[in-house]
């Protein structure tokens, strides 16, 4: 009689405040560097996964947005740790289905957004991915050591709110995982827009450019030891007291660096466009007009922005970006003087769109859904 287990999940995208950017371990998928992160909201930004264990599937299979993919090394030691875990914890024995760890696996995997992009699909996807595994094979515990091998920043992605990925220091990574800083519901008037720039796929992937950083940029080595821990220790504390001046502040230093890091690999290597380099003028010029901080930019590996803000100050932002990138025609909620102020011509369709999101939850259950159909096939 044929064996058949399946579950369904949807995990969101994180985006990084101090960034992850070098790994010393390859293979494990251990970082140069501690990182922060704020997890987005699942309505506007995730993956969804199905994963589908059958007694009669003959091969591990792979779908991504609707295309047959081949089954990668990383995606293969995601599956691999979390049998692992399931034989280490026995979390199978007690069923009937404890066979079903020699059972061949099929996954299908959509974004609602652009992949590989900057736009952190590989984090969604992976932290999908691990989530669906633990559900599939009843684990217990942390699942960000599964996500973290199959992409670094992925492991973040397990948990919503603000989350910290700890670099660990034991060689085997067993100590390289995520812990939640503070819930999604923490700081509720902190706002995220994101100015989709380029769907295109990035010229020189995370993972290339991180191997060309390590192996040629002395400020990625003096960033890590000196500069990161305490940024981090800072990012923590403004985060516990929902202190957006040090937030901000912060958060534009350490998206500078990051890129400054790719600057000084050899050969350099460029995420930022021209429109990108306008919204840090806008959001640098809006806030020298301003008593305090009102915007913070950063920028992940492509020329998208992200900018977070308090909730008083999201309309006037909305609507100097509309106006800068989007439409190029003042509305009625533009203020027109403080647009002249700014000092940036107005290109229409620079940016595609904008996503307006907040901090949201990690991975969920989707119990009434599925993209693969009784046979293992996408529907």
């Amino acid at each position: 009689m044929e064996g058949r287990k399946s579950v369904t999940c949807s995990a969101p995208v994180n985006i990084a405040v101090i960034k992850y950017w070098g790994k010393r371990d390859e293979t494990l998928i251990l970082p140069v560097n501690d990182s922060l992160s704020v997890t987005l909201g699942l309505g506007e930004l995730c993956a969804t996964t199905t994963i589908q264990a059958s007694s009669s599937f003959t091969e591990d299979r792979l779908w991504l947005n609707n295309c047959s993919e081949p089954v990668s090394k990383r995606l293969r030691a995601c599956i691999d740790e979390a049998k692992k875990q399931a034989r280490l914890q026995g979390s199978l024995s007690a069923t009937d289905n404890a066979a079903m760890l020699d059972w061949h696996v099929h996954v299908c995997s959509a974004n609602n957004f652009p992949t590989a992009a900057g736009l952190a699909s590989s984090a969604a996807g992976y932290a999908c991915l691990a989530y669906c595994l633990g559900q599939l094979y009843n684990l217990k515990g942390d699942v960000s050591r599964i996500a973290r091998v199959g992409s670094g920043s992925a492991c973040r992605s397990v948990y919503g709110g603000f989350v910290e990925w700890r670099m660990g220091q034991l060689a085997d990574g067993s100590d390289s995982c995520a812990v939640q800083v503070a819930p999604e519901s923490h700081w509720p008037d902190l706002e995220v827009l994101i100015l989709v720039v380029s769907d295109r796929k990035k010229g020189t992937s995370s993972t290339a450019g991180m191997q060309t950083s390590v192996q040629t940029s002395e400020l990625l080595k003096h960033r890590a030891a000196s500069i990161v821990p305490g940024r981090m220790e800072r990012m923590r504390a403004a985060i516990r007291e929902r202190d957006f001046q040090t937030f901000a502040e912060l958060t534009m230093k350490d998206s500078n660096q990051f890129h400054a890091v790719c600057l000084d690999t050899y050969p350099p290597i460029f995420y930022l466009n021209d429109v990108s380099r306008r919204v840090i003028h806008m959001v640098t010029k809006l806030n020298s007009l301003s008593p305090a901080l009102k915007v913070a930019y950063t920028f992940d590996a492509g020329p998208n922005a992200v900018l977070f803000m308090q909730s008083q100050h999201v309309d006037q932002v909305l609507s100097l970006c509309d106006y800068f990138f989007v439409s190029g025609v003042p509305s009625e909620q533009l203020d027109k003087t403080l647009a002249d102020e700014v000092g940036i011509a107005a290109e229409a369709n620079s940016v595609q769109s904008i996503i307006r999101t907040k901090a949201g939850c990690g991975p969920c259950s989707l119990s009434d859904k599925s993209l693969l159909n009784d046979s293992g096939l996408p529907v």
